[in-house]
């Protein structure tokens, strides 16, 4: 329960998490989080259109909390390393699992059919660090947007697609492939 003095919106989406990690996202409903936040609906709609916006946020919000700062990296290695780490925290949120184990069918929607803000704003955060790479020299040439789309689908891939190759790919191979892959995709010719 959310009492007086906690920050309203976060307290609505900390209570949002904990329903979707008990029931999931499909179900899930505006009342259920309203309640376990101590709120009334009408509060909740005041920050929120609707529930799927709520559902959303905290989406953005748990993506949000595993991305690395802004600063550009200052060499190849660097970068990857940034990288892999920030899929491999991704690759552990627990609303993943949830999402994984819940709503599989939700999780595709933004796999196989659109980009979500969070893929978005992933997608943006990778572009300006290509750019910053190729005015450095050591990524490849070419449109740092169509080269970011290209890591974002590496590594939503390699996160998505983890529990898959568990029996080929511990944690740390799996890390060191994630690496390979983008080194690959990233470096300048030599």
């Amino acid at each position: 329960m959310v009492d007086a003095t906690t920050d309203t919106p976060a307290g609505i989406l900390d209570a949002a998490a904990d329903e979707v990690r008990a029931h999931g996202i499909r179900r899930t409903t505006a009342s259920d989080i309203a309640r376990r936040a101590g709120v009334s609906r009408q509060t909740l709609y005041r920050y929120w259109p609707d529930v799927q916006a709520l559902l959303g946020a905290l989406v953005t919000r748990e993506l949000a909390a595993v991305m690395p700062p802004p600063a550009p990296a200052g060499a190849l290695a660097e970068l990857v390393a940034t990288f892999v780490e920030t899929a491999d925290r991704i690759r552990a949120m627990p609303l993943l699992q949830t999402l994984r184990s819940s709503d599989p069918e939700l999780l595709a929607r933004y796999v196989l059919e659109r980009a979500g803000t969070s893929q978005r704003g992933i997608h943006a955060h990778v572009a300006a660090q290509v750019a910053h790479g190729q005015q450095a020299g050591w990524i490849r040439p070419g449109p740092p947007a169509q080269i970011a789309a290209t890591v974002l689908l590496i590594g939503q891939s390699a996160v998505l697609s983890a529990p898959i190759v568990a029996d080929w790919l511990d944690p740390a191979a799996w890390r060191d492939e994630l690496a390979v892959a983008l080194t690959g995709c990233l470096r300048a010719a030599a």
